[in-house]
């Protein structure tokens, strides 16, 4: 059951990013950094998802002091995969011109994304490399999520607008409100998923199964 909600939450927050994306308003300093990075360097969005994820990897072995946790470059891949089909599917569908229906787009984007997150990291399976950093920081400096996710979006930022990535009014808010939504919707995942969980745990195997 919980790999379903596994999927679940990739699939909502994949579909988040390209809408951000498509929104034309600046995405977050994150993924504002693959789009830069593919601009300029080459290869798709999704791709760099990997290739970052692969090197934030070595970072938080590093920070932890243990071997790295190779599995989270499963949901990085995954996580690729989504961003990249998604934009291929919405590129003919989703191109808003309208202010209003740029931030309608946007709005909707960056809350899938903090539900999407939520969901998939309530199922404690293989956490994206930039997750399990939030994570990491959080601990370090014995804050919240809401402010450890701000300062490696601050860093992020930074290289972003070196690569000329697509920072726009969008990427403010991301960087404003992306850690608020995601700490909001932490506890209300979790809440959920117990209760379906637990309901799951009480029906006949054959429903289980």
């Amino acid at each position: 059951m919980k790999y379903i909600f596994y999927v679940v939450g990739i699939l909502l927050l994949t579909f988040g990013i390209s809408l951000t994306i498509q929104s034309d308003l600046g995405t977050s300093p994150f993924d504002a950094l693959l789009v830069g990075l593919s601009k300029s360097v080459g290869l798709t969005v999704g791709s760099w998802e990997v290739i970052i994820a692969l090197i934030i990897v070595g970072c938080n072995s590093l920070l932890l002091k243990q071997r790295p946790e190779v599995l989270g470059l499963l949901t990085a891949l995954i996580t690729g995969i989504g961003i990249d089909m998604w934009l291929f599917l919405l590129h003919n569908f989703v191109t808003p011109e309208l202010w209003y229906s740029k931030i309608v787009y946007f709005s909707i984007g960056l809350v899938v994304i903090g539900l999407g997150t939520a969901t998939y990291l309530q199922t404690n399976f293989a956490p994206i490399p930039l997750d399990r950093l939030t994570f990491i920081i959080q601990k370090l400096t014995r804050t919240n999520i809401f402010l450890a996710r701000t300062i490696i979006y601050l860093v992020f930022l930074i290289m972003a607008m070196i690569l000329h990535g697509p920072i726009g009014i969008g990427t403010l808010l991301t960087v404003c409100f992306g850690g608020l939504l995601l700490n909001y919707f932490m506890p209300v995942t979790k809440k959920a998923l117990e209760h379906i969980f637990s309901y799951s745990s009480t029906l006949p195997n054959d429903y289980n199964d």
